[in-house]
Protein backbone atom coordinates (compact mmCIF):
# COMPACT_ATOMS: atom_id res chain seq x y z
CA UNK A 1 0.00 0.00 0.00
CA UNK A 2 1.19 3.44 -0.68
CA UNK A 3 -0.23 7.39 -0.26
CA UNK A 4 0.60 10.17 -2.48
CA UNK A 5 2.41 13.22 -0.72
CA UNK A 6 2.32 16.51 -2.08
CA UNK A 7 5.65 18.17 -2.98
CA UNK A 8 5.52 21.85 -2.28
CA UNK A 9 5.85 24.06 -5.38
CA UNK A 10 8.93 26.08 -4.11
CA UNK A 11 10.79 22.74 -3.82
CA UNK A 12 9.82 21.68 -7.30
CA UNK A 13 13.76 21.90 -9.51
CA UNK A 14 13.59 23.80 -13.41
CA UNK A 15 15.24 22.11 -15.90
CA UNK A 16 18.99 20.62 -14.99
CA UNK A 17 18.31 21.25 -10.91
CA UNK A 18 17.63 19.59 -8.37
CA UNK A 19 16.22 19.31 -4.17
CA UNK A 20 16.02 17.99 -1.45
CA UNK A 21 13.06 16.87 0.34
CA UNK A 22 12.76 15.81 3.73
CA UNK A 23 9.63 13.93 3.83
CA UNK A 24 8.63 11.66 6.84
CA UNK A 25 11.78 10.98 8.26
CA UNK A 26 13.63 10.28 4.88
CA UNK A 27 15.64 12.40 3.00
CA UNK A 28 14.70 12.35 -0.76
CA UNK A 29 16.78 13.71 -4.02
CA UNK A 30 14.53 15.23 -6.71
CA UNK A 31 16.21 15.54 -10.20
CA UNK A 32 14.64 17.57 -13.15
CA UNK A 33 16.19 15.57 -16.45
CA UNK A 34 14.90 17.63 -19.53
CA UNK A 35 11.75 18.63 -18.18
CA UNK A 36 11.02 15.03 -16.39
CA UNK A 37 11.18 14.54 -12.54
CA UNK A 38 12.57 11.63 -10.74
CA UNK A 39 12.92 10.99 -7.05
CA UNK A 40 15.32 8.78 -5.07
CA UNK A 41 16.50 8.41 -1.76
CA UNK A 42 19.00 10.51 -1.17
CA UNK A 43 21.38 8.08 0.69
CA UNK A 44 23.78 5.93 -1.33
CA UNK A 45 23.10 1.74 -0.42
CA UNK A 46 26.65 1.29 -0.36
CA UNK A 47 27.66 2.96 2.83
CA UNK A 48 24.99 5.73 3.19
CA UNK A 49 26.58 8.71 1.34
CA UNK A 50 24.37 11.46 -0.04
CA UNK A 51 23.70 11.65 -3.68
CA UNK A 52 22.19 14.89 -4.13
CA UNK A 53 25.10 16.29 -4.90
CA UNK A 54 26.59 13.82 -6.65
CA UNK A 55 27.32 14.42 -10.41
CA UNK A 56 24.30 14.27 -12.77
CA UNK A 57 25.75 12.49 -16.25
CA UNK A 58 22.07 12.41 -18.64
CA UNK A 59 19.87 9.87 -16.24
CA UNK A 60 22.84 8.97 -14.17
CA UNK A 61 23.83 10.43 -10.95
CA UNK A 62 27.00 9.29 -9.14
CA UNK A 63 27.85 9.23 -5.52
CA UNK A 64 30.73 11.26 -4.54
CA UNK A 65 32.29 8.95 -2.08
CA UNK A 66 33.17 6.26 -4.42
CA UNK A 67 31.65 6.78 -7.78
CA UNK A 68 28.85 4.37 -7.93
CA UNK A 69 26.64 5.77 -10.92
CA UNK A 70 22.89 5.20 -10.33
CA UNK A 71 20.05 5.50 -12.60
CA UNK A 72 17.29 7.98 -12.10
CA UNK A 73 14.81 6.22 -13.34
CA UNK A 74 15.24 2.31 -12.63
CA UNK A 75 17.53 2.90 -8.89
CA UNK A 76 20.05 0.01 -10.74
CA UNK A 77 23.26 0.57 -10.87
CA UNK A 78 24.27 -1.74 -14.17
CA UNK A 79 23.54 -5.54 -13.10
CA UNK A 80 25.17 -5.39 -9.69
CA UNK A 81 22.46 -6.08 -7.88
CA UNK A 82 23.16 -2.86 -5.63
CA UNK A 83 20.13 -0.58 -6.33
CA UNK A 84 18.54 3.00 -4.61
CA UNK A 85 15.10 3.35 -3.79
CA UNK A 86 13.20 5.32 -6.25
CA UNK A 87 9.49 6.53 -5.70
CA UNK A 88 6.80 7.94 -8.37
CA UNK A 89 6.32 11.15 -9.47
CA UNK A 90 3.33 12.28 -10.97
CA UNK A 91 2.72 15.84 -12.33
CA UNK A 92 -0.78 17.69 -12.99
CA UNK A 93 -1.92 21.40 -13.34
CA UNK A 94 -3.14 21.17 -9.56
CA UNK A 95 0.29 19.94 -8.38
CA UNK A 96 3.43 17.03 -8.29
CA UNK A 97 3.23 14.42 -5.68
CA UNK A 98 5.32 11.87 -4.97
CA UNK A 99 4.16 7.94 -4.23
CA UNK A 100 5.27 6.82 -1.33
CA UNK A 101 5.06 3.30 1.03
CA UNK A 102 3.01 3.21 3.90
CA UNK A 103 5.42 1.80 6.14
CA UNK A 104 8.12 4.09 7.20
CA UNK A 105 10.93 4.27 4.64
CA UNK A 106 13.98 2.59 5.85
CA UNK A 107 17.40 3.92 2.95
CA UNK A 108 19.24 0.96 3.47
CA UNK A 109 16.79 -1.06 1.73
CA UNK A 110 15.70 -1.05 -1.58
Amino acid sequence: MSYLLEVPAGKIPGPGARSLLRLQGCSIALFNVAGSLYAIDDSCPHQGSSLFGGKLDGMQVQCPAHGLKFNLATGCMGNSGLKVRTYAVQRSNEGTWLTLPAEPVDSSSS
